[in-house]
């Protein structure tokens, strides 16, 4: 009979079974690229409002994956052209400012809806997705392949060099719409840009965290540290620290435990967010005459 791996109280041990075993190298350099990735983007989406819209572009994950798998084709170039076509569609609502908002929340909804109903459609004509369809919606760490790994990184570079290279004017016109566009920014093409670049976040998350967890790490740890400063640089490295903190113990917590390393991110996750919250009410109240 075969045990599995304990958790001890020295740390230092547990620490260095973690690292002995190559697949969970693998597993932390990729939790590693996700969240640093999952936290700056979803920083400005969760600044921007535009959870829904993240939301909405997980669940094109699915359609993609069970449309590249009736085609023949890698699941990657499902989720990543399903995500690029729903940011499109999001993005392109012809809109901007205040009345971008009205008119973006009614194109998710289609989108969603549609993406919802391709990808049971797909489903229904490839059964053979079924055999793994608890690691597509929940993900796994622990399969994740040095070269996913590597490709993973170069998709976070690109992306996140898009971000640095937009950062600006993104935060301004996401600030305040309608005084960027009379300044002459070009919100409308800013909101495309940006949805493609979290479309291309999400695509990439998605294969490791699966289609339901990427909204985990793109809206708790971003949320957070909205709640504890808005300065913009303070506000990204803290979003950063409580991914990596959130993905790392996820991982950390699912080797020595039976249950699965999604739900310890969710629960994470979850509970920063709320810490969070309570300490900035007590904090609040304290501070009350």
């Amino acid at each position: 009979m075969s045990v599995g791996p304990t958790f001890s109280l020295d740390l230092v041990s547990d620490v260095r079974e973690l690292l002995a075993f190559p697949f969970m190298v693998n597993a932390l350099q990729a939790a590693s690229i996700v969240a640093v990735l999952a936290a700056v983007v979803g920083w400005y989406m969760v600044l921007r409002r535009q959870s829904f819209a993240g939301h909405t572009l997980s669940v094109m994950a699915f359609p993609g994956a069970t449309g590249a798998a009736l085609a023949g084709l890698p699941t990657a170039v499902g989720y990543y052209l399903a995500c690029g076509l729903a940011a499109l569609a999001i993005g392109r609502t012809g809109h901007s400012g205040r009345r971008r908002f009205a008119t973006e929340s009614a194109a998710i909804g289609t989108v969603q809806a549609t993406g919802l109903a391709l990808g049971f459609l797909f489903l229904s004509l490839n059964r053979s997705v079924l055999g793994g369809m608890e690691t597509f919606l929940f993900g796994t760490f622990l399969g994740v392949s040095h070269d996913q790994v590597l490709t993973l990184l170069v998709v976070a570079v690109l992306a996140l060099g898009a971000v640095a290279a937009i950062g600006r004017p993104l935060l301004f016109a996401s600030v305040d719409p309608e005084v960027a566009l009379a300044r002459g920014v070009p919100v409308a093409l800013l909101d495309v840009s940006f949805l493609l670049i979290l479309g291309l976040a999400v695509a990439a998350t998605s294969q490791i965290t699966g289609v339901l967890l990427v909204f985990t790490l793109l809206v708790a740890p971003p949320a957070a540290a909205q709640l504890i400063t808005a300065q913009p640089v303070a506000g990204l490295l803290l979003s950063v620290a409580f991914a990596l903190a959130v993905a790392w113990l996820g991982l950390g917590v699912a080797y020595f435990s039976i249950y699965p390393v999604g739900f310890w991110i969710t629960m994470f996750a979850f509970g920063l967010y709320v810490s969070v919250r309570i300490g900035r009410w007590a904090l609040a109240r304290r501070r009350r005459p």
